[in-house]
């Protein structure tokens, strides 16, 4: 299995969680040395894979170095993301639309497009894509249009690796996360509370996590197209 994201947050729950379930785990993230200390922790098992999911070739070369080292990619956890400073509509910067969308469309289409070659080619052919969308998919945060676009965006490469994978045993599927406690969501609800906002209602990470290993676990014959978690009492409508 391999997942992005994988130094802090949801992404360092659910390898975490893998690594305990006796998966083989290829750690995906910029910091190497947040990846390299996991890796102490488990040994053989953890493989760290420092990388900026922009980078078509990075991305290329270590999908390949953890198959050739492991034998195959049963499972690929498409989460690395990010979430820009919010602020009204018109006072957007291009540059925070760009990273968005660079880093939470372009590199989640660049990781899975590359695993989808690995999955498509190995022997026994097919594998699992499971992506990392948001509650942001379904609903907006109030001025984070850059993470609500994208998200949205997620939701259709979703369907469409769900539809492109059928003939290769390659299940595709998304998980829409409601505020578990992690650092990113911590920012945001700083930035919210300076507005004079109530902090946001949370969840532990660790059922998220737990969640992705069920979703992984599945024969490829079953499939959880969308799942969506979210702390029960945080507001749904209107704010996500």
């Amino acid at each position: 299995m391999i997942v992005t994201g994988a130094s802090s947050g949801i992404g360092l729950a659910v390898s975490e969680t893998m690594l305990d379930a006796g998966w083989t785990v290829g750690l995906v993230a910029r910091r190497a040395e947040r990846l390299e200390a996991l890796a102490e922790s488990y040994g053989e098992t953890a493989m760290p894979l420092p990388l900026d999911v922009t980078d078509a070739d990075a991305v290329d070369t270590a999908f390949r170095h953890f198959t050739e080292t492991t034998g195959r990619l049963d499972c690929l956890f498409n989460n690395a993301g990010v979430f820009t400073p919010t602020a009204p509509f018109d006072e957007i910067t291009l540059d925070d639309w760009r990273r968005a969308v660079d880093v939470n469309l372009t590199g989640m289409f660049l990781c899975a497009r590359t695993a989808f070659g690995l999955m498509r080619r190995q022997t026994p052919q097919g594998g699992r894509i499971i992506m990392n969308g948001s509650i942001s998919a379904h609903v907006p945060r109030a001025g984070a249009a850059p993470y609500t676009a994208t998200k949205h965006a997620v939701t259709g490469l979703t369907k469409q690796i769900a539809l492109d994978g059928r003939p290769y045993d390659i299940a595709g599927s998304q998980i829409d996360i409601g505020n578990a406690d992690t650092e990113l969501l911590r920012d945001a609800a700083h930035q919210a509370m300076t507005r004079g906002e109530a902090p946001p209602h949370v969840m532990d990470v660790a059922d998220v996590a737990r969640a992705v290993r069920l979703m992984a676990e599945l024969p490829l014959s079953a499939n959880i197209l969308f799942q969506t978690i979210m702390a029960t009492k945080m507001p749904y409508v209107g704010r996500g």
